[in-house]
């Protein structure tokens, strides 16, 4: 079906797509390519599709490899750099394609239009970029340290971000582009021992690392070459600067300046496309391009006009102006992608067949959308699980797969345990395509999906828990930091920080330094207390050490060898005996007291349950358990939810 996608530089239209399939039909194009694989390019119209489409074709073949490159967060000509971690994602994306590496067998690349319209630096300089080390290596710390903060890296004296670094003796923190976890490298001299990744919250290594492979922060990086280049281009185009204007100031000093990747066509050469990137592998284009290209090439000529009449006024007030480059050197316009796109191989979606004699050669999924239960939900005598069971059966009679796509596995559970109340019958749970095709034909599968809407093909039918259920306001879920007051390595200590020691009480971390202890050199935390008397803590028996509980810096240090720590801890020790025996004859005479149990009715409740618009979060979850168990312990309740 797809093989003019291979053949002739072919432009398709890809017809019957509804919202929701384009993840199948990706994974369709790559599974009908053939033993010789296929790498696909993605354009989706916003950075949520890209995400939807990202998860769903795990569903439908997790076998694909998938690469992102998102666009910047910031609108055409603004005074602010884009996000870090966008910029981080991105600038990993252009440098594996920039390596060759990237657009393998069976690899989508997804990526939005926005991003597709942005010109970006040239391959070579990408490639170049790349700073790669393994252990064993022998690196100098001090270049590390420069290219990182040249690359765009903030030096702070904890990482917990992207973009992050931290150098302490002979150890280097950063938090790389890409990674999910910060890094850290153990050096021995000038030897790289080990490369271990750890958690940002809790400081505590995770796990070792073969190699690690660095881009850079931003996509202005700041060289001698490209400071000369920027002055030199920043003059020609907008003639002599002032002392107030702050951006050609802060560049010619080699200072990051908030914004100026605006001006990114200053600092190189000459700058690539996505298309120079991607040489000719497909393109598979998202419903409704043409006219969001339109709407985003006149966008930017907006800003740009409305940047050069604020221009032309702020020099007639004697004031320093923004002075933004012209839209075509920083942006592909909507001429130059119509003729990009023409000269090669592409696929547009369409959710409806084109009537005949359009003059386009189209390729028919045969795809619609699926049926939405607004109606149901909007009558107040229709239960609408008993609706959802006889639509599952009428699809199951035609002889189709049916498929109920839930945004998380709890939902999943919930709508299993509802539709088996409602008599539906054999229900399994699935977590890929292949596992649905593996079933009974009339079994209903239930999978984790994120789509908004679901579709109907020839011989399948997904339905979406938002046409079920309504909207869906799905929240994704945090990792709490644990055990956020307990120390677990030094590096997440900063200097002058207030510690608790369990036998000496509150001191101040000093640093840390390497002391001769037995004919070797020995790494030390260094502690002040009062009187400026030191105490020199071995690094692995860092776990004595807890951060003082407040913030409050000018808190009295205790005495080494004073008596004043050790008569407050048998104090403390004292009164908390007496609370524990208050609090254990209050349970005691708790438990003697008897309540009613109440046991949960489970299908009314869970079909009370599924309406909530949100998914529940870690600790509503905690909680809710937590009086289900109370209430079913014949005991009285005690507990206050806020």
């Amino acid at each position: 079906m797809f093989d003019r996608l291979l053949k002739d530089r072919a432009n398709v239209t890809l017809a019957s797509v509804p919202d929701g399939a384009e993840s199948f039909a990706l994974a369709r194009m790559l599974a009908e390519a053939g033993d010789d694989g296929l790498a696909l390019v993605f354009i989706a119209r916003d950075a949520t599709r890209m995400s939807m489409i990202s998860e769903a074709l795990g569903f439908f073949d997790s076998s694909v490899e998938i690469l992102q490159l998102p666009a910047w967060d910031c609108l055409p000509y603004d005074r602010v750099s884009p996000n870090a971690a966008i910029s981080a994602r991105r600038l990993l994306a252009l440098g594996q394609l920039a390596r060759g590496v990237a657009l393998g067998r069976k690899t989508v690349l997804l990526t939005t239009l926005n991003a597709a319209l942005q010109r970006m630096p040239e391959r070579s300089f990408m490639a170049d970029q790349t700073f790669s080390m393994a252990p064993g290596n022998q690196v100098d710390m001090a270049a590390i340290s420069s290219w990182l903060e040249m690359n765009g890296f903030s030096r702070t004296p904890t990482v917990r971000e992207t973009g992050e670094f931290a150098v302490r003796g002979g150890i280097v923190d950063l938090f790389a582009p890409g990674s999910e976890e910060p890094v850290r490298l153990d050096f021995f001299g000038d030897t790289l021992e080990s490369i271990r990744s750890f958690d940002a919250e809790t400081q505590r290594t995770s796990k070792q690392l073969r190699r690690l492979d660095l881009v850079p922060m931003s996509e202005v990086v700041l060289s001698q070459d490209a400071i000369s280049r920027f002055r030199r281009s920043y003059l020609a185009g907008f003639g002599a600067t002032s002392r107030e204007d702050v951006l050609y100031q802060s560049i010619s000093d080699g200072r990051r300046y908030a914004g100026m990747e605006h001006w990114l066509p200053l600092f190189h050469e000459r700058l690539e496309t996505l298309f120079d990137y991607i040489g000719d592998t497909p393109v598979v284009l998202d419903t409704s391009t043409a006219d969001a290209v339109r709407e985003r090439s006149g966008q930017v000529r907006e800003y740009y006009q409305a940047r050069q009449e604020a221009r032309e006024l702020g020099t007639a007030a004697g004031n320093v102006p923004y002075m933004p480059v012209e839209p075509e050197s920083l942006y592909v316009l909507e001429d130059e992608w119509t003729t990009a796109i023409a000269d090669r191989a592409t696929a547009s979606l369409d959710p409806f067949t084109p009537p005949p004699g359009s003059g386009k050669v189209v390729l028919d999924l045969g795809g619609r959308q699926g049926r939405s239960f607004a109606a149901e939900r909007a009558a107040g005598d229709v239960n609408i699980f008993d609706a959802l069971t006889t639509h599952v059966r009428d699809l199951q009679k035609q002889g189709k797969r049916t498929v109920i796509a839930c945004w998380s596995e709890g939902s999943r559970d919930r709508l299993g345990q509802i539709l088996g109340d409602h008599g539906l019958g054999a229900v399994q749970e699935v977590d890929t395509l292949s596992d649905l095709e593996a079933l009974p034909a009339k079994t209903t599968a239930l999978c984790v999906l994120g789509i908004e809407h679901g579709f109907e093909l020839a011989d399948i039918s997904f339905i979406g828990e938002q046409d079920i259920l309504g909207d869906r306001l799905v929240r994704k879920s945090r990792r709490k930091a644990k055990g956020a007051n307990v120390i677990t390595e030094a590096t997440g200590l900063a200097e002058g920080d207030l510690v608790v020691h369990v036998e000496h009480g509150i001191g101040r971390f000093i640093g840390l330094k390497t002391i001769e202890a037995v004919g070797a050199p020995h790494d030390c935390l260094e502690l002040q207390y009062a009187g400026g008397d030191k105490l020199y803590l071995p690094v692995e028996n860092i776990e004595l050490l807890s951060r003082y509980g407040s913030e409050d810096q000018e808190a009295q240090l205790d005495k080494l060898g004073g008596g004043a720590w050790q008569a407050r801890k048998a104090k403390l020790k004292k009164r908390i005996l007496e609370i524990a025996d208050g609090l254990i004859k209050t349970a005691a005479a708790r438990a003697l007291k008897t309540a009613p149990v109440v046991e949960t009715p489970e299908g009314v409740y869970d079909e009370f349950a599924t309406r909530f618009p949100y998914e529940e979060t870690e600790d509503q979850l905690t909680a809710i358990d937590a009086v289900f168990d109370d209430l079913a312990s014949g005991r009285p309740m005690d507990r206050l939810i806020c």
